[in-house]
């Protein structure tokens, strides 16, 4: 699986141990920045790390902040990312499982780095159920072909 990474300075230290802990469990990992804990703007690095999983290059995305909110919102402009903020282990099954989200999002100063591990983990292994939930992701989907 290759995942793309991405954070702002808000969330530089944990995307710094949360990549230690995927590329321990054989994920590869793509780092789109940023590289240190000064000031900076979350939209510069979600959209290239959005690119990377609409292009193919990346199987899903994570990004952080320090709420996860810029993020997740800077995501969701890119046509076909469908990005979930998620804070705990149930909403990040769930997204996966009836929303096959594609990008996950995290805020830093919201939950740690073990709670971040185990959502992280659970997004990457849970699948989409497709089925009944298809339909419902086909019209969130038509939303951005409207006007």
């Amino acid at each position: 699986m290759k995942v793309a990474i991405a954070a702002d300075h808000g969330g530089f230290a944990l995307k710094e141990e949360l990549k230690r802990h995927l590329e321990a469990a054989g994920v590869q990992v793509t780092d789109f920045g940023t590289y240190s804990e000064e000031s900076c703007d979350y939209p510069d690095f979600a959209v290239p790390a959005c690119g990377a999983v609409l292009s193919g290059e990346c199987d899903c995305g994570i990004l952080l902040c320090g709420t996860g909110i810029g993020m997740s919102l800077a995501a969701n402009k890119q046509k076909g990312i469908r990005c979930a903020l998620c804070g705990d282990c149930y909403s990040a099954e769930m997204t996966r499982r009836h929303n096959n989200a594609n990008v996950l999002a995290m805020g830093a100063r919201v939950i740690g780095p073990e709670l971040a591990f185990r959502i992280a983990d659970i997004f990457l292994n849970t699948p989409f159920e497709g089925g009944r939930h298809q339909r419902r992701v086909d019209k969130v989907m038509a939303l951005e072909e409207r006007e």
